[in-house]
């Protein structure tokens, strides 16, 4: 058996500027040193490969990760041939079709995915999203019917849909058909639709569990696409659709979603990413353009430039614009479509700081296990934010609620060990709240005011039950220690073979010890910017936002201290020279 190193504490930090301790990313060291004589890579770069539980077997899948190699035939999924079957039919038999999708990027770009599609492939398909003020999330019953109404035969749902049993029995009372794709927590008990597509059913083997909506939503596309080609539907007046052009949607959805870039994902992001850079898609390139990405398509490109402006629509504005802003051709419109959502993200921001001050200011101080915060004239669209920065800044899981007369929208983030959905589902099931669901790190609900308190406490039961067992220590973990003279453009380069990043397989993450600082300044109100020498060598640095918490200052106090964190390449008049993006900081010797 490969001897595994164990996570002590690192450079013996306990508690550093920010309240974390230090650990160290545990791997074997046998499989360390075979991946990097096989696959030439730098001893750092292969303990990091290792310590993402990559073997010998799946490294190159890991590291040149290939759809025609990790690509499921979509048939191995519960009820998926049962949703073709219905589907192509609609499209044969040209009925009307309406994709009824959610108001974030997962739901905007699977919603974008099928309408593509259709569209390629002659059928007749509409967009219905619901706004998050009037309607709220998933499906509803008003909503279902008006299409009913209106000569829809068809629904399918993306990413909503599985827990909406009332709402889906009254589109099947009304004589409509409905097709679930998802990928959000299930029950036993599957809604009444024709065909509940979700890796994470209960019946399902979860080998595919972390996958996207906008995921299974391709996967359910390449099905189909199948099914007609074998019904001889394609000619040359109508030919078979490019299923790779849209894998720059795919990968949008899966990195805004925060979904493991491990297995398929892994591939759906890395083939997508280059889709995405030869900006085919019309609506991808004018948020480029707004966003002012510089030309740059990756992880961090898509999730923090193009996935907010997206998602701003949901958040401030119009529900359904990022699906039309995604699926348009016409580049002059996809512009507009772009600049408004470019205004809405700039209003989300000058709101979500608001609230978020205030959420901060009425949190209690006590040992309650969650933050849970509630209030009047908290606008819905950035409670979900909210609650990320609350766990990030109190490294628990958080759960906000905007309250309007009796009926408060909530919406929560979660830590590691933390599954979330399952508690949402449990205290919905326990009759604390009118709806809710989600997934093991994200979840949202909806509860009356008089049972908030009763909601916050079964909450906090429950997760104190769990941490009694597996107590919750707030942790930064690192892959390994640097000096600052070998953190260079080339090690840099080799790191990105690990791409790429996200949740499941994170940026590594290096600690450089006893560093000095000789100069930090404060760029724009909450950064710090700083330079540091160790062993002779110089480097420059930038901690985000770190005047929200203790890092900020102890950096501006000039100490010699052990900083942690990102290296990112960074081009100055032509020369290239590696940044370090500072996490955390912590005295020598604590």
């Amino acid at each position: 058996m490969t001897e595994i190193v164990a996570p002590e504490p690192f450079l013996s930090v306990t508690r550093s500027f920010t309240g974390r301790r230090w650990v160290a990313r545990a791997y074997g060291e046998r499989v360390a040193l075979a991946l990097a004589q096989r696959h030439n890579l730098p001893d750092l770069v292969a303990r990091s490969l290792g310590a993402r539980g990559v073997t010998l077997d799946d490294a190159s899948d890991f590291l040149e990760p290939k759809l025609r190699n990790l690509l499921p035939d979509p048939s191995r999924f519960r009820a998926m041939d049962v949703a073709v079957a219905r589907f192509a039919s609609a499209i044969q038999n040209t009925e009307s079709v309406a994709v009824f999708g959610d108001y974030d990027v997962d739901g905007a770009t699977s919603s974008a995915l099928l309408l593509r599609f259709v569209r390629a492939v002659g059928g007749d398909i509409r967009l219905y999203v619901p706004d998050r003020l009037r309607e709220g999330y998933g499906p509803n019953a008003p909503a279902l019917r008006k299409l009913a109404e209106e000569g829809v035969r068809l629904v399918v749902c993306v990413d909503c849909g599985t827990t909406a049993h009332e709402p889906l029995a009254a589109a099947r009372d009304a004589g409509l058909d409905v097709i679930v794709l998802d990928h959000h927590a299930s029950e036993p008990v599957l809604p009444p639709a024709v065909a509940v597509v979700n890796p994470n059913r209960i019946d399902e083997s979860g080998d595919y569990g972390y996958l996207a909506a906008v995921g299974v939503t391709y996967l359910f596309a390449v099905a189909v696409n199948r099914a007609l080609r074998q019904a001889g539907w394609y000619n040359a007046a109508r030919p078979e659709p490019d299923m790779l052009q849209w894998l720059d949607l795919v990968a949008l959805g899966t990195v805004c979603d925060v979904v493991k870039l491990i297995g398929l994902n892994r591939a759906f992001v890395a083939q997508g990413l280059k889709v995405m850079a030869a900006k085919r898609n019309a609506g991808i390139a004018a948020l480029a353009q707004v966003a002012g990405s510089k030309g740059l398509f990756d992880t961090y490109a898509a999730g923090f430039l193009l996935g907010p402006r997206v998602n701003a629509g949901g958040r401030v504005g119009e529900a359904d614009l990022g699906a039309k802003l995604l699926s348009t051709d016409d580049p002059s419109a996809a512009l507009c479509l772009a600049e408004h959502l470019h205004q809405l993200n700039n209003e989300r921001r000058e709101i979500e700081a608001r609230v978020l001050a205030e959420a901060e200011a009425i949190h209690p101080a006590g040992d309650l296990p969650l933050v849970f915060v509630a209030s009047e004239n908290w606008h819905p669209g950035v409670i979900g934010i909210v609650a990320s920065r609350l766990k990030d800044k109190f490294h628990h899981p958080a759960l906000v609620v905007a309250l309007d007369g009796d009926i408060g929208k909530g919406s929560g983030r979660s830590v590691n060990g933390i599954d979330l959905g399952a508690l949402i589902i449990a205290a919905r099931q326990a009759g604390l709240l009118l709806n809710g669901g989600g997934h093991k790190m994200a979840a949202g609900f909806t509860v009356e005011r008089g049972k908030i308190d009763a909601l916050r406490d079964f909450l906090a039961e429950r997760i104190a039950r769990q941490l009694a067992a597996e107590p919750m220590i707030p942790t930064l973990t690192l892959d390994g220690l640097i000096a600052a003279t070998a953190a260079t453009p080339d090690f840099v380069k080799s790191l990105a073979q690990l791409s790429p990043f996200g949740t499941g397989n994170p940026e590594p993450r290096f600690a450089l010890a006893d560093c000095r600082i000789v100069r930090a300044d404060i760029v724009g109100e909450k950064h710090v910017s700083v330079i540091v020498t160790q062993g002779g060598a110089r480097l420059r640095g930038i901690a985000f936002r770190a005047m929200d918490n203790g890092l900020g200052e102890a950096l501006l106090a000039r100490p010699n201290c052990h900083l942690a964190g990102h290296l990112r390449l960074d081009e100055w008049q032509g020369v290239e020279r590696v940044q370090l993006q500072i996490d955390d900081a912590a005295e020598v010797g604590c």
